[in-house]
């Protein structure tokens, strides 16, 4: 297209709430640097210094989280779709009697939900249909109600569904033994999602509207997030591994379209930046488990995303 679109400019109200952001982030930076008075003082003392630096990086940041076209070239053509014997979500009560069973979760909260709630709620544009997963606290609870720590809590929550997986199926997991906090944690974005979900379900296992990979075919984790709308978030092993579970049918065949965890960030090796993200596929006769570089673009595959409902 040649036409010019003309991009009405930023509301007050959006620029007043990128500030706060900005405000509520330094003081929660003071909160946990912890300074002591000689400290501040010197802070204090290179006050022109300290706003360049906060200035430039968010200059930067902006930039990059402003730029829809971001990583625009990490998109490939795909013709991959799911596999013929997947015919999407089994009926929401299905999926969590199965998940209540597995982790012997409550049904309480959510039967009540899916009765009363749900049918009042529209599927939002982009997601395929409704997916149970259970809560990662409600999980903890159950099977390690020692760990209290929250990354802590979703890393064993990840071990445990892959050691569910490889009793269910066919299953290699080519991370055993580096999925702990030092490799593995759930995007920013994704953790503020699910807690909005969670506010208005109270129960053991979230009902959340999902797309299984097709939005996402073919671009690279990273664009993918940029491509995410504004209610739109990545899931990360845990969920894409209790989807699994219930739905063995969407991995039966390497002529398939697999799936990337966009919700999660992988650090290779415990080290350096986190790089990386996890996938399922089907490889070698089973389902396997693994992690590549969020920069990787291949037709093969696409992350599968979820949607705060707006009502």
């Amino acid at each position: 297209m040649n036409a010019i679109t003309q991009q009405s400019q930023a509301t007050p109200g959006q620029l007043k709430q990128i500030n706060r952001f900005g405000s509520d982030a330094i003081d929660k930076v003071l909160e946990e640097v912890g300074l002591d008075n000689p400290g501040a003082q010197r802070v204090i003392e290179h006050g022109n210094e300290f706003s360049a630096g906060i200035r430039e990086a968010a200059i930067q940041l902006i930039k990059n989280l402003s730029v829809t076209d971001q990583f625009a070239s990490e998109e490939v053509e795909s013709s991959y779709t799911y596999p013929k014997e997947y015919r999407g979500p089994k009926p929401i009560g299905a999926q969590v009697d199965i998940l209540a069973k597995e982790f012997g979760l409550s049904l309480g909260y959510v039967s009540e939900f899916i009765e009363k709630t749900l049918p009042t709620m529209k599927l939002p544009q982009g997601a395929e249909g409704w997916f149970a997963i259970p809560s990662v606290d409600a999980v903890a609870k159950r099977f390690f109600p020692e760990v209290t720590d929250p990354a802590e809590k979703y890393c064993r929550a990840i071990d445990l569904v892959l050691e569910k997986l490889g009793k269910s199926r066919n299953f290699y997991n080519y991370r055993e033994g580096e999925t702990g906090n030092r490799y593995l944690k759930q995007s920013a974005r994704t953790l503020h999602a699910l807690d909005l979900i969670a506010e208005g379900q109270n129960g053991d296992i979230l009902i959340v509207p999902v797309q299984y990979g097709m939005r996402h075919r073919g671009r690279s984790v990273r664009r993918a997030r940029e491509c995410f709308t504004a209610n739109e978030f990545g899931l990360g092993a845990f969920a894409l591994g209790c989807m699994a579970l219930v739905h063995p049918e969407r991995y039966v065949r390497w002529e398939q379209l697999h799936t990337d965890c966009a919700g999660d960030e992988y650090a290779p090796y415990a080290v350096g930046g986190f790089s990386g993200s996890p996938l399922f596929y089907f490889g070698g006769g089973g389902l396997e488990f693994v992690t590549d570089r969020v920069s990787d673009a291949d037709d093969y595959y696409g992350s599968v995303s979820a949607f705060v409902p707006q009502g």
